[in-house]
């Protein structure tokens, strides 16, 4: 086992206990693995496929419980594996994420005399000085850390203009257990990826390594804190979210001190009914506040599970909105690059419209398909997709006769499994993200049907891409301009040069080609601003019909220009 992180409370990489943890993750991988290997890998090798399907149902379960046992005991970043595993209702079999659903309720608190022995060591004195109230039983228990609510002294809530606080301590020890389970789990990615099923599809090893970066991130509070105030700067004047304050001067690494604003968890019906305020409109506006992280800013909320958002009524000021949602634990966060959010929105835009083959192309262009894949059957399957359910919702999709999503599994199902499928870097938490999405809108109607969020959605997008495309149309044809008519002034500092006698020039036809070349620049110029004329007036017609029509009505002087212009 390597050793711990320096700096840790016991660094003793042979102390017993952890050489144990390290050991029992290890022994529990391996042999899932090798019982994985033999019934889905080596029986249907020798024809015995027949068997590994009869019992492939008991042993998910199996595996479930056993994963949950496990989790249960060690804690640490294990109950954390085990949430991403339930949160993949895409993926996994409903055996194991119904097994590990919940699991995070289940950690067991830590007495409260040694989160004050560690809250006072990192803030330097005893909490009696620091608040004017401490509550000993935990608000809630995390695998990393446990909350307490309490309240500010008078002086220091009237300058930070709240009194009520919830203070999140880590847990003792828990630096030591991430290093350990950070171990173990880079092993065991080390042995997936020498399995070319896996290797195939996913860099385990970097994906290990994304999941470590955020889990250590993750166990330093003062990096959540600055992320809580990047993420309520991005929705700056936005009524829907609201964010807890920070109250530095009481926050350290390993011990955060933040506004209290718990409300109406988000998934609670009864209580969200009870306040006047309907889950289905909740499900739409949560859905588009994570949209708007993903696709417009690419700093995300990556852990927006019911515990962390909750519904804010905002009493009787009419000029406000009446509720908002308020995210708390901002320590899991994501981050997507400007080059792999434009894919997002075209797979957005794709998905909208219904567009089987865009979807294929988005797809790879995120880079979720490796670049040697042949997608042609691919793009006909999506086609199909769409064509046969596309547009509705999860309640009408349950109504659907099972034999016909039967059909269209066992139609395509050899097309999905032989193309070269991947999960490229950075998309564990965007995954995850959605997956707590769709569960949570799901939750809260029912009835919620994607479509109706992604396509008005989309429809922004759209509106506000054309703007951008505009631009850029208009910045390269002034770009392309500006140089074409200059190109003359060129030419005749040239002929000056030649005149003067510092260049010697033995073409006596320079002067009519430099002609013909101005002419030639000045056309093109031309040309190039009709298309410019042209695209924008298209594209703005939409949203302004008489601006729209004036431009492309002033598009047809360059067009005769380019046109009728005199010969070269």
């Amino acid at each position: 086992m390597p050793p711990l992180r320096p700096g840790s409370e016991r660094s003793d990489p042979g102390h017993a206990r952890y050489r144990a943890r390290y050991r029992r993750i290890l022994r529990f991988a391996g042999w899932n693995l090798a019982v994985t290997w033999w019934f889905e890998l080596f029986l249907p090798r020798i024809g015995l496929v027949k068997i590994a399907e009869r019992t492939r149902t008991r042993r998910m379960r199996r595996f479930a419980q056993r994963f949950h046992v496990l989790a249960v005991d060690l804690g640490g970043l294990m109950i954390k594996v085990g949430q991403f595993m339930s949160s993949r209702l895409d993926v996994l079999p409903p055996e194991i994420t119904a097994e590990l659903e919940g699991l995070q309720d289940e950690v067991p608190p830590v007495d409260f005399a040694q989160i004050r022995a560690r809250a006072e060591a990192e803030l330097g004195m005893p909490l009696e000085r620091v608040f004017r109230t401490v509550e000993e039983a935990p608000l809630a228990a995390a695998s990393l850390g446990q909350a307490h609510r309490a309240t500010l002294a008078p002086a220091e809530a009237e300058e930070v203009g709240f009194e009520a606080v919830v203070i999140k301590v880590q847990r003792p020890g828990i630096d030591e257990i991430v290093d350990v389970d950070l171990a173990a789990l880079r092993k065991v990615g080390g042995w997936l990826s020498r399995v070319r099923l896996v290797s195939s599809r996913v860099d385990m090893p970097a994906l290990v390594e994304e999941f470590a970066v955020t889990s250590l991130e993750e166990i330093d509070y003062l990096h959540e804190g600055q992320n809580a105030e990047r993420f309520a700067a991005n929705f700056e004047g936005d009524d829907r979210i609201a964010v807890p304050g920070i109250v530095w001067e009481r926050s350290a690494r390993r011990v955060l001190t933040l506004e209290d604003v718990t409300a109406i968890k988000i998934t609670d019906g009864d209580a969200l009914r009870a306040a006047g305020l309907e889950p289905s409109e909740v499900a739409h506006v949560f859905a588009s506040v994570m949209f708007d992280q993903l696709f417009t800013h690419g700093f995300f909320h990556a852990d927006p599970h019911p515990g962390n958002v909750f519904v804010t009524p905002r009493g009787g000021n009419s000029d406000a909105v009446p509720w908002q949602l308020t995210f708390i634990d901002f320590g899991m966060m994501g981050e997507v690059p400007a080059s792999t959010r434009s894919g997002l929105r075209k797979l957005l835009f794709a998905a909208a419209s219904r567009d089987g083959k865009g979807l294929v192309k988005a797809i790879r262009n995120v880079g979720v398909l490796l670049p040697s894949a042949d997608t042609r059957e691919l793009e006909r399957a999506m086609t199909e997709l769409f064509a046969r359910f596309g547009g509705m919702g999860f309640a009408e999709l349950r109504e659907v006769d099972p034999r016909e999503f039967r059909d269209f599994a066992v139609q395509f199902s050899d097309v999905i499994r032989s193309l070269p499928f991947q999960l490229p870097e950075n998309f564990l938490l965007v995954i995850r993200a959605m997956s707590l999405v769709s569960g949570v809108c799901s939750a809260l109607d029912p009835e919620f049907n994607l479509w109706d969020s992604v396509e008005p959605y989309a429809a922004q997008l759209l509106r506000d891409e054309r703007g951008n495309v505009v631009q850029d149309i208009a910045q390269q044809a002034l770009g392309v301009a500006g140089t074409l008519w200059g190109l003359p002034n060129r030419v005749d500092a040239l002929l000056g040069r030649v005149e003067e006698g510092a260049l010697e020039v033995q073409t006596p036809r320079l002067e009519r080609r430099v002609a013909r070349l101005e002419r030639t620049g000045r056309r093109a110029v031309s040309a190039l601003i009709f298309g410019a004329l042209l695209i924008a007036g298209a594209v703005l017609r939409a949203d302004d019909l008489v601006f729209g029509t004036v431009l492309m009505s002033l598009s047809a002087v360059p067009l005769m220009h380019a046109v009728f212009a005199r010969g070269v």
